[in-house]
């Protein structure tokens, strides 16, 4: 999304991600659930993004529930990001293990 600097970061990471990918040859699987992360994160992103939108349009002023729930969201995507770091990590790292013979 144009203007939302989260994109900035997430875009290049997934790019690089992928290209990692077809380097080492992942198998059709590993592409999937590679897509399936990426996309959960680039979701968590738009549905945060939303909630912040959101929030701008019902209140300008200082909210404590607004607070919570713009809190809550970007906790959703970290969490989201955290998930699918892990799985590429365990996905190229396997691939990068196989290549170099560590097992």
């Amino acid at each position: 999304m144009i203007g939302q600097s989260s994109f900035a970061v997430h875009i290049p990471a997934a790019l690089g991600t992928l290209a990692l990918a077809a380097i080492l040859r992942v198998s059709l699987l590993e592409w999937c659930v590679l897509a399936g992360a990426i996309g959960a994160v680039l979701a968590a992103e738009v549905i945060n993004t939303s909630i912040e939108m959101l929030a701008k349009a019902v209140t300008r002023e200082y909210d404590p529930f607004v607070r919570d729930a713009l809190d809550i969201a970007s906790a959703g995507v970290m969490v989201t990001v955290v998930t699918a770091v892990v799985i590429g990590t365990l996905l190229i790292g396997n691939r990068v293990g196989i290549l170099f013979g560590w097992w």
